[in-house]
Parts: structure tokens; sequence; C-alpha cells
């Protein structure tokens, strides 16, 4: 009896020195169109999102988290590779025949992860393919060990209940089989499956984009609720928010139960600004498609037990690419030098440090014509709370200090000439340095 308690407690503290020596299991949760004020705790008191709201008391919340693009693919793009979407020369959302794709040349997160020898996985969007008739620049091609639920066609109008349109080979797992709650479910499958680790997910949901769809007892709750509108407190908006916040909580219930919450960082980030048709973004200007505030700002939170005080609240300007570093840092992989990296590491940022060294952010969206939610063809710096917006078509610029006027409605370029031609010139140097189209 007693040699049997002494094995067992050997075999625990194994177990537990095993754990402890391994790197940290990564989850990366990703949605799609989530303005920066949807959630309850970045101040939202229409919408429910109770664990998102737990993940933020147990972590960090950057009140300052930056997309490196107002539409998907090239913020999606700068993820994968820590690079600006400039450099990559994917600076729009790609279309279902578009000859440009993310190249396998390019070192993606998941593949420098593995040679700390995680087990990665997609579960989700991916949407940097372009042509998908001709099956360029596949998750799979980019040394995905798993790909689940990632669409096989044109996205766009949305398609939450299954049979999904753009997923036809995918078979429905539950009744009446909810685009959200699949992922969900998908990625607790994943997590048991490679409980024994390290593993990276990378669980990309397809959610809110429009068309907003809400399982119908979700749209119900809210429609009830006081406040309900359209571009302000949508119901429909708000019943897709709590699907996902509801996988959210199976995650972490999940990892409790598994024993892997304390060797496990969870991120949660979405690509872009909310859409203007959709919520109001209010008290940023614009949306998805504009490089005002609204289009690029948005929600980000990072749990990391042991390593990020719960609680915590960062005011510091963070953007896409950095978590690719970052993420090399938790994993304890050195950076390959044969590609360039512009993002640079948040764990400063974990330890309490206040800023990063680098004080200036770029972004480059160019286009032929506006986009059909509004945005233009535009380049823009942040610099300290200074931020430049250049009108690629006119040569017209606006100046912003965010510090007094987040909500950007007092252009100061005629007040501050000389400041503007000065950020307007960073701005070029830094198009021609990472060869902008």
């Amino acid at each position: 009896m007693i040699r049997a308690f002494i094995f067992a407690f050997v075999l625990a503290l194994t177990t537990v020195a095993q754990a402890a020596s391994r790197p940290p299991n990564i989850i990366f949760f990703l949605v799609d169109d989530l303005g920066w004020t949807e959630l309850n705790c970045y101040s939202n008191h229409f919408n429910e999102t109770p664990n998102l709201d737990r993940l933020a008391s147990q972590g960090i919340r950057f009140t300052q988290a930056y997309a490196a693009a107002p539409v998907c693919s090239p913020d999606r793009a700068s993820l994968m590779t820590g690079q600006f979407p400039a450099r990559l020369h994917i600076t729009d959302y790609l279309h279902p025949t578009d000859e440009k794709f993310l190249s396998p040349d390019y070192i993606t997160i998941n593949q420098q992860l593995k040679k700390a020898g995680y087990f990665t996985g997609l579960v989700g969007k991916w949407h940097l393919n372009g042509d998908y008739g001709r099956q360029r620049g596949t998750p799979k091609q980019h040394g995905f060990d798993e790909v689940i639920c990632s669409e096989q066609r044109d996205i766009a109008g949305g398609s939450y209940w299954h049979p999904y349109k753009f997923m036809s080979n995918v078979t429905a797992r539950l009744p009446h089989e909810y685009l959200t709650d699949r992922l969900n479910l998908e990625a607790l499958d994943f997590i048991d499956r490679h409980k024994d680790g390290p593993f990276f997910l990378y669980l990309a949901h397809y959610a809110p984009h429009t068309r907003l769809v809400a399982k119908p007892d979700k749209l119900a709750k809210y429609k009830s609720k006081p406040g309900a509108g359209k571009n302000k407190n949508n119901p429909e908006l708000a019943g897709m928010l709590e699907s996902l916040d509801d996988g959210m909580g199976q995650i972490m219930s999940e990892l409790d139960k598994l024993g892997l919450t304390e060797n496990t960082v969870i991120v949660f980030m979405s690509d872009n600004g909310g859409e203007r048709s959709v919520t109001d973004n209010y008290p940023l200007r614009g949306g998805k498609s504009f490089l005002y505030e609204g289009g690029l700002r948005v929600p980000c939170i990072v749990k990391w037990p042991g390593h990020i005080k719960p609680g915590m609240i960062c005011d510091a300007p963070v953007m896409t690419p950095d978590f690719y570093p970052t993420l090399m840092d938790i994993a304890g992989v050195k950076a390959d030098r044969s590609q360039v990296m512009d993002g640079v590491s948040l764990l400063p940022l974990f330890r309490g440090k206040k800023q990063l060294s680098r004080d200036t952010l770029y972004w480059h969206y160019p286009m032929n014509k506006p986009h059909f939610l509004g945005g233009q063809s535009c380049s823009a710096i942040r610099s300290g709370d200074w931020k430049l917006i250049e009108f690629l078509n006119t040569g017209k610029v606006e100046l912003y200090d965010l510090a007094r006027d987040l909500s950007e409605s007092h252009d100061l370029s005629s007040e501050q000439p000389k400041r503007a031609d000065k950020l307007r010139k960073r701005l070029d140097d830094w198009k021609r340095a990472v060869k902008a189209e």
C-alpha cells in the first residue's frame, strides 16, 4: 500500500516536472471583424462576454492594439509572417480568383514553433490562398500538421449553418449545426488529442463577419434587451459574439479539466475593426476598410499564467506582426535570419514595462477604387500619439493627435504643417524601404 502510494506520488511529480520543462501550449483565438468596443471588458454593456472578460481579468488587456490592415487577408498574412502587409505585397483581401497568395517560401509562425516540438493545427479561416482552384499557399503547404474546417472556396456573404457553402466536404457533427459551435468543438477535440503537447492551435473563427447570423435563441434574447438597435447594440452581432464567448469558456474549462491551464498561453484578437453597417465603433471614427482608428484598433487579450500578472491593462501601441516574435520568444525559438521581421516581441510588456522601444507603426492600403464599405486608398503612420493619413489618389494628408482626439475629428495638418511634412517624409521613406506597391 505504501509502495503504491509512493509510486503514484513520484509519478505525479514526474508529470508536473515534465509539464514545467516543456514550452507552453499556445492557443491563438482570432475572430473576424470584431470592433474595439464590442466586449464587456472594453466598455460595452449590451453584449454579454463573461468568458472573455474573465480571460482579461486573468491576463493583460491591450487598449491600443492594432490590426496590420483594415481588412482580413493582409492582417492574417502579417500574423503568419511577422511582416508588414506592404512588404508582403498582400495589402487587400484576396479575391476568390486572386493571383496573389501567401507563398510557401515564407516561414510561417507554425513552422517556427515546430522547431520547438509543437504539434500545429488550424481550425477555421485561412483566406491566404488567392485563387482557390489553383491550391497555392494553402495551410498544408505552410506546414500545419492538421487543417480542420478551413474554407475551400470563396467565403464572402457568410455561411453559418450546415451545409456550409464554402466547405461542401464537411459533414455535420452536431444537430442543426452552427459553424461557430462546430469550430469550438473541433478546438476542444484538438486540445484533447494533443494534451501531452506542446501544441499550437490557431483557432480562426469566421464570425462575426457579415452576413450576420446569430442562433435563434441568442437573437431573441438580445432583441428583447433594452437599447437594442442596428448600428448600436446589434442583436445579431451580440448573439454571434456570445457564441464566440461560449467557445472561449469551453476551451478554458477543457484546459482546467486536463490540467493544462497553467502551461497554456491564450491570445484573443480581431483581424480588423468592426463593419459600420452593423456597428458604430464609437468613439472611434470609421470602421473596416478605413485607416481611421475604427478600422484598425481591435480588442486584444493575452493570458499566460505565471508570466503575466492578472488584471494588467497596457496602453502601449502594439500590432499584429508583434505576435510572431512574441510567440517565438515564448517557445524559446530563435529567429531565422533569412526572413525579415517587422514585429517586435511583447514580452517586456508582459513583464510590466509600460512601453516598447519602438514608437512608430505603419500601414499601407492601396486600392484602384474605394472599398465597397467606403474606405479609400491610403497610407498611414503613427508616431507617439501623432497619426498622419495620406490619401494616395489625391495626395491630401490628415493629421491627428490621438491623445486628445481619439475620434479623429480635428485635422491638424494645416495648423502643424511642419509636423505633417516630417511624418509624411518618414512614411515615404518606410514605403521605399519595404518596397511597397
